[in-house]
C-alpha cells in the first residue's frame, strides 16, 4: 500500500467519523429531550392547511375526476394533468431533488427559478399541449424517448455508448443480485450526476460546451454509478463465497488507497468469467474518472471514497446476533456512507468547492437512509442484516438504552427543517410531504394490520405525537413523488422487458424448429437426376443457420395478431425463406458480392459451381411461387393481390441489387445508399409484414403503418450489418469480416463512418419505433425484433 496515501485516507475517515459522531450527539440530545415533538406537531399545524381538505358531496359524483391509482403511471399522470394538479406535484418532486441529489437550499431564489424551469421541462416532455389523456403522454423513459433527449443536447454518442454499456451490466448480473433493481440504481446514479454538471453549467454557455460536458457527465455517471451493482451489491449478495468477497474486498481496497486498480490475480471457479468482466469495467471507470478529474480533485475524490467504502465495510460485517453494538456502532457508519455517497458525486465532477453543499448534503444523508432502512427492514431482517431497525426490532426488549431509529427519524427531520434549512417554509413542506408519503405506502405494501403491529413497535412512545402522524397518513392529499412513481414505473418497465423479452425469445426459438422441419424440398421417386440435384443444391442452402427472421415474423403477425391459422399459413412461410435464400445465393455468386461462407458454411457456388447456384436460385424462386399458389384456405382474391405485391417485390429486390452492384467503387450520397437498403433489405421486412396483412384483409392504413415500420426497420437491420461487417466476430457472424471493404462496397459506415452509422441507426429506430405507435395493435413482439436488430451479435 501507498504509505502517503494510506495515511491521508485514515486521516480523512477519522475526521469524518468525528463530525459524524458530534452530529449524532447533537441529535441523541434533542432525542432525549423530546424537542421534535413540539417542533413538528406546529410544523404539522401549518402542513395540513395544504393537504387535508374538506369534500364536497358533490365531489364523489365526478367520477371523470375520481383519483387514479398513483402506481398506474399513464393514467395517475393523466388525472393529475386533467385535475391541474400536475405542476403542484412536480414542483414538489423536483424540490425534493434539488434538496435530496444536488444538496441546494430552496430557500434560494436561483434554486427557484431552476426548479420552475425543469418542472416546465419536464411537463412538456411528458404531456402534449392540451392533452389530458394517457395516450398522448411522451414515453420519454424508452430508449426512444432518451435517443431524442440526445439528439436535442447533442450527446447521441455519448448516449449511445451508455446504452451499450447497461445492455452489457444487465447480461453479466447474476439473478441473485436482482438485476432490474440494480440497473434501476445504476440508471439513477447516472441522471443524478447529469443534473450535478447541468446545475454547473450557467444559463449562457454555448451550445458545443453544454453538449461536450452533458457527454462527459453520461460517461462519469455509468463511471461512478458502476460502483453500486459492481462493489456495494455485489459484496452483500450471495455470489461471491466469503474467501471471493474478502479477496475481491480486498482489491477494491487496494485500488482505493493505491489509486491505482490492482491486477486481478488469482480467482477459480464459476465466478470467474464474470469477475473478470466486473474488474475491466471498473477498471476502465475508474481511469475514466482520474482522466477526467483536475489534479486538486483527486484527494477528495479518493478521501471520500474511502469513508464511503470503510463505512460500508463496519456496517457489513456486522453480526445480527451479536446484541452488544453500542448507538454509536450503529449510527456513525451509515451517517457516514449516506452523506459521502453524495459528496463523492462533486468530486468526481470536479465542481468547485462550496460549503453550504456539504454541510446540507452531510446532515441530510442520514434522513434519507432511515427513510430507505424503514421501508426495507423486513427484507434486512430475512437476510440477517444489521440497520438500525433491524437492530431494534430483535433487542428493543433486551437493551432499554437501543435508540428508537424510527423516533430518531423524526428528530432529524426537525433538525434538517429548523437548523439546517433555517425553518425555510417551502423545505418544511418538502419533507413533510415526503415523510408522510413514505408512512402511505409503508401503509399499502404491507397492509393495515402489518402497519399497525409496526407503529406499535415505533411509535408508542410519542402517542400523542403519533396520533397526530396518523391522521395525517390517513387524511392528508397531495403528498405523491415524481421520482417514485417513476422508479416504480422503470422496475416494472424492466421486469416487464425481461419477461417479453424471454417470450420473445421463445417464441422465435419454437417458430423457427417449427419452420425449419417444413423447408427441405422433397424428392418423389421419380425425380428427374438433374431436378434432384438442383433440390439437393437447394436443401443445402435451405439447411444453413439461417436466422428465419421474415417466416417468424408471418407467423407472429398472421397468426397471433390477425388470428390466421397456423397450419394454413406453411405455404407463406416456405414461400418467404425460400425467396430470401435464393436471394442469398445470388448475392454470393462472384459476380456479385463474391462471398465465400455463408451461415458458418461454403456458400453454394463454392460447393457445387456458380451455374449451379444460378440454377437453384431461380429454382427456389419458382418454389416460392408455387407455394403461394397453394394458399387454398383464404379468399382467392386476397392469394392473387398476394402473389401480385410478392411479384412486385421481388422486381424491385432485383432492382435494388443492380443498384447496389452499379455503386461499387462509387462515392453515394445517404439518400442513395438508403434507396439501395431499402430496395435490398427494406422490402423483404415490408413483404413480412403485409403479405400477412393482405390474407386477413387488414385496413390499408394499418397496411400503410406496417411498411413505414419496415423502411426505417430494414435500414436499421443494414446498418448494424454494416458495423457487424468491420467489428463483428466472424465466428458468431459465420461469415468473414472485411467483406465490404475487400469488395469496395458502398455502406453507411463507408460513408458516415461508424460513429455516424451508429447514430444513423438509432434515428431510423427511433422512426420505426414511432411508427408502431400508428398502428392500432400493442405488438411487443415487433419492439423487441427492433431492439434485437440493432443489438444482435450475428
Amino acid at each position: 500500500m501507498n504509505e502517503e496515501f494510506t495515511d491521508y485516507a485514515d486521516t480523512g475517515y477519522s475526521t469524518a467519523e468525528q463530525k459524524a459522531a458530534q452530529y449524532f450527539a447533537s441529535l441523541r440530545e434533542q432525542f432525549k429531550e423530546k424537542t421534535y415533538v413540539s417542533t413538528l406537531t406546529e410544523d404539522f399545524r401549518l402542513w395540513k392547511k395544504n393537504h387535508i381538505h374538506r369534500r364536497s358531496w358533490l365531489s364523489f359524483l365526478s367520477s371523470g375526476k375520481r383519483k387514479a391509482d398513483s402506481q398506474d403511471y399513464h393514467r395517475y399522470l393523466g388525472w393529475l394533468n386533467q385535475t391541474g394538479k400536475l405542476d403542484d406535484y412536480l414542483d414538489r418532486s423536483v424540490s425534493y431533488l434539488y434538496m435530496r441529489d444536488l444538496g441546494q437550499a430552496l430557500d434560494s431564489p436561483k434554486t427557484q427559478i431552476r426548479i420552475k424551469r425543469m418542472v416546465a421541462d419536464i411537463r412538456n416532455r411528458m404531456i402534449h399541449p392540451g392533452s389530458t389523456s394517457a395516450e398522448d403522454q411522451s414515453d420519454f423513459m424508452s430508449f426512444t424517448g432518451i435517443y431524442r433527449w440526445a439528439q436535442k443536447e447533442g450527446v447521441e454518442t455519448a448516449t449511445i455508448w451508455v446504452i451499450d454499456k447497461l445492455k452489457q451490466v444487465s447480461a453479466h448480473l447474476p439473478k441473485e443480485m436482482n438485476p432490474e433493481q440494480a440497473q434501476r440504481k445504476l440508471i439513477k446514479i447516472i441522471i443524478g450526476v447529469i443534473l450535478h454538471v447541468m446545475e454547473e453549467m450557467d444559463d449562457d454557455i454555448p451550445p458545443v460546451e453544454r453538449s461536450k460536458r452533458i457527454g462527459e457527465a453520461i460517461r462519469l455517471g455509468y463511471s461512478y454509478g458502476l460502483t453500486y451493482p459492481f462493489i456495494d451489491d455485489l459484496l452483500d449478495s450471495s455470489v461471491l463465497t466469503d474467501q471471493e468477497k474478502e479477496q475481491y474486498s480486498h482489491m477494491i481496497r487496494t485500488a482505493i488507497l493505491n489509486r491505482v486498480v490492482p491486477e486481478l490475480g488469482e480467482w477459480s471457479g464459476e465466478n470467474m468469467p464474470f469477475i473478470r468482466f466486473v474488474h475491466s469495467e471498473l477498471k476502465e471507470a475508474f481511469e475514466y474518472i482520474r482522466g477526467y478529474q483536475r489534479e486538486d480533485m483527486q484527494d477528495a475524490f479518493f478521501e471520500q471514497s474511502f469513508v464511503f467504502f470503510h463505512s460500508q465495510e463496519l456496517d457489513r460485517i456486522k453480526d445480527l446476533s451479536n446484541p452488544e453494538y453500542s448507538n454509536e456502532e450503529l449510527f456513525i457508519p451509515i451517517i457516514l456512507k449516506s452523506s459521502s455517497s453524495r459528496l463523492i458525486v462533486r468530486s468526481v465532477i470536479s465542481a468547485p468547492t462550496d460549503d453550504g453543499f456539504d454541510q446540507r448534503t452531510f446532515f441530510y444523508g442520514l434522513y434519507n437512509q432511515l427513510a430507505d432502512d424503514f421501508a426495507d427492514m423486513f427484507d434486512d431482517m430475512k437476510e440477517g442484516a444489521v440497520t438500525p431497525y433491524t437492530y431494534y426490532l430483535k433487542y428493543r426488549g433486551q437493551r432499554t438504552d437501543l435508540i428508537n431509529p424510527f423516533e430518531l427519524y423524526w428528530t432529524v427531520i426537525s433538525h434538517l427543517i429548523h437548523t439546517v434549512y433555517r425553518s425555510d417554509p417551502k423545505t418544511r413542506e418538502v419533507i413533510l410531504d415526503r415523510a408522510i408519503n413514505g408512512l402511505k405506502r409503508c401503509k399499502e405494501r404491507v397492509g393495515f394490520e402489518k402497519y399497525k403491529e409496526i407503529m406499535e413497535i415505533f411509535a408508542s412512545g410519542q402517542p400523542e405525537f403519533n396520533r397526530l402522524v396518523q391522521q395525517m397518513v390517513q387524511k392528508a392529499d397531495d403528498v405523491d413523488f415524481f421520482d417514485k412513481l417513476l422508479r416504480d414505473q422503470l422496475l416494472l418497465n424492466l421486469k416487464n422487458s425481461k419477461k417479453e423479452k424471454a417470450e420473445f425469445r421463445d417464441t422465435i426459438q419454437k417458430i423457427r424448429d417449427q419452420i425449419n422441419k417444413q423447408l427441405l424440398i422433397a424428392k418423389p421417386v421419380d425425380t428427374p437426376a438433374m431436378k434432384e440435384m438442383l433440390i439437393d443444391a437447394a436443401n443445402y442452402s435451405l439447411e444453413g443457420d439461417g436466422k428465419r427472421i421474415r417466416p417468424i415474423l408471418t407467423w407472429v403477425m398472421g397468426v397471433n395478431e390477425y388470428g390466421l391459422d397456423a397450419s394454413a399459413i406453411v405455404p407463406l412461410l416456405r414461400s418467404l425463406e425460400y425467396m430470401h435464400t435464393a436471394s442469398l445465393i445470388f448475392d454470393d455468386l462472384p459476380s456479385q458480392d463474391n462471398a465465400s461462407t455463408r451461415r458458418g458454411r461454403a456458400t453454394l457456388h463454392e460447393v457445387y459451381n456458380s451455374s449451379t447456384a444460378e440454377l437453384t436460385g431461380l429454382f427456389l424462386i419458382q418454389k416460392s411461387i408455387e407455394e403461394q399458389a397453394s394458399l387454398h384456405s383464404f379468399d382467392a382474391k386476397a392469394v392473387l393481390a398476394l402473389m401480385q405485391y410478392s411479384a412486385q417485390k421481388a422486381e424491385d429486390t432485383c432492382m435494388g441489387q443492380a443498384m447496389d452492384l452499379n455503386s461499387k467503387g462509387k462515392a453515394l450520397t445517404l439518400e442513395q445508399l438508403n434507396m439501395i437498403c431499402f430496395y435490398k433489405t427494406g422490402i423483404a421486412f415490408e413483404a413480412s409484414l403485409v403479405m400477412p396483412a393482405i390474407l386477413a384483409q387488414i385496413k390499408e392504413s394499418e397496411i400503410l403503418s406496417l411498411k413505414k415500420f419496415a423502411y426505417h426497420a430494414g435500414i436499421a437491420f443494414q446498418i448494424k450489418d454494416d458495423l457487424l461487417d468491420l467489428e463483428g466476430d466472424h465466428h458468431l457472424l459465420g461469415k468473414p469480416i472485411g467483406q465490404d471493404v475487400e469488395n469496395n462496397n458502398s455502406t453507411f459506415v463507408a460513408i458516415l463512418g461508424a460513429d455516424g452509422a451508429r447514430k444513423e441507426m438509432w434515428e431510423h429506430y427511433c422512426l420505426a419505433m414511432e411508427a408502431l405507435k400508428e398502428i392500432p395493435r400493442n405488438i411487443a413482439f415487433l419492439k423487441h425484433l427492433l431492439n434485437y436488430m440493432i443489438n444482435r451479435n450475428r
